[in-house]
């Protein structure tokens, strides 16, 4: 038989296994696997003991933990604390309200050390840094500054962001939710959907119309009367995030809670450029996860009378994984490097945000034909980070939006209506 068709054949006998395989094992040599160019040395030193000091975190003590909490659907807020202790919320808020003060690159090391572990949790960093605290740091009140982000930092008041709807996603300029102006108050009525922390938060970011047309931002404690989160609870990803809705039955709020430095969308359209930036990060650390899992599989199955990881088309699988994480590393590097610069434009992120997000689909898919059928069990976590992925390819700007939005940029054209 050509070792060609061994190869195919030593796929099929993955995928058909007739035992079980061991249960992976993290290892610390298995972190240095991804590094293929060096990009260990354009990082400062800063950077990489940050880094590693969250990836040690999330590796001892949410890895073990994580499969439970999604097959339950539970968040496992003890970890609040500790996110905060480790500066994952907040990261690039200044020192002087409770964040950590980081630069871009090192607030994308910290989102990919989570979501290697998990999206949701990298979810729950990105909203309380990049759609709630830097909105009230960017276009807050000083008054609001101070009384949200230290909270929020120190992981002492949850917060959570509320901008697509039921009927209105990728076309945020027809929000139906309105702000109305009441003597000094406004009152708030609106339905918001898909708003991660909402279950469990102190405060929503919310973005509404005013009478003029306007789109502003509200700062709007969930205690507040008329406010209800009741949570979206039958989701098959991202299953231990909080995911809510966010119903706003004509609730007040004093016009000091307005975000009074911004008006119009590029209020939130910068919120989630922020976010959109730790995405990129983030889903190639999930990206790395799946490829740690193959490789160890690979290199310790055995059909055929040989390890898998022997035969051609197995490697040229695992090639095309190494290639296209390493390539995403690099971009996010440069990316990151713009970004804390000041130098980035956001169609830079959406490009990014755009492979990237493909990028870790295509690897965790591969990864999961390379497991067999013991891939879609809980033994390895593939599935559950190519069924995270499938919401992270959607959030944040689908991945067609995202390609009108770099077209218009190298055309000249708006493809958009």
């Amino acid at each position: 038989m050509p070792e060609s068709s061994s190869s195919s054949a030593a796929l099929a006998g993955s995928a058909a296994t007739n035992g079980t395989s061991p249960p992976q094992t993290w290892d610390p040599a298995d972190f240095e696997a991804l590094d293929y160019y060096a990009i260990d040395e354009l990082l400062t030193d800063e950077a990489r003991q940050i880094r590693d000091e969250v990836r040690d975190f999330m590796t001892a003590e949410v890895a073990p933990i994580i499969e439970e909490h999604a097959e339950n659907e539970t968040f496992p807020d003890q970890l609040i604390p500790e996110f905060a202790r480790l500066g994952l919320l907040g990261p690039k808020v200044p020192t002087e309200y409770g964040g950590g003060g980081h630069d871009s690159i090192v607030y994308g090391l910290m989102m990919q050390e989570v979501e290697r572990i998990d999206s949701g949790l990298r979810s729950f960093c990105s909203v309380t840094g990049s759609l709630v605290m830097y909105p009230i740091w960017k276009y807050g009140s000083e008054e609001q500054k101070q009384k949200w982000l230290p909270k929020l930092a120190a992981g002492e008041a949850i917060g959570c962001f509320g901008l697509t709807e039921p009927y209105v996603g990728s076309n945020p300029s027809d929000m139906r939710t309105t702000a109305t102006k009441d003597g000094d108050s406004y009152i708030i009525d609106g339905h918001k959907r898909w708003s991660t922390n909402a279950s469990i938060a102190d405060v929503a970011v919310i973005w509404a119309k005013t009478e003029d047309g306007a789109t502003r931002g509200f700062l709007i404690e969930t205690d507040r009367e008329g406010v209800s989160t009741p949570p979206i609870d039958d989701t098959l990803s991202l299953r231990a995030a909080v995911t809510s809705e966010v119903v706003l039955d004509e609730v007040r709020v004093p016009a000091s809670n307005i975000l009074p430095d911004v008006s119009g969308l590029k209020g939130p359209l910068s919120c989630l450029n922020q976010a959109r930036y730790g995405i990129c990060w983030g889903a190639i650390g999930a990206a790395m996860a799946c490829y740690d899992v193959a490789r160890q599989h690979v290199t310790t199955r055995e059909q055929f009378g040989r390890k898998i990881g022997g035969f051609q088309l197995v490697q040229e699988r695992m090639v095309e994984m190494v290639q296209e994480i390493t390539k995403a590393q690099l971009l996010n590097w440069r990316l990151g490097s713009l970004m804390s610069a000041g130098n980035v434009r956001p169609q830079q992120v959406s490009l990014a945000k755009r492979n990237n997000c493909s990028t870790a689909l295509d690897v965790a898919r591969s990864a999961r034909q390379l497991l067999g059928g013991n891939g879609v069990t809980k033994m390895y976590p593939v599935m559950r980070h190519m069924a995270n992925l499938e919401s992270v390819v959607t959030y944040e700007g689908t991945h067609e939006i995202h390609t009108l939005i770099v077209g218009r940029d190298v055309t000249g054209e708006n493809a958009f209506t």
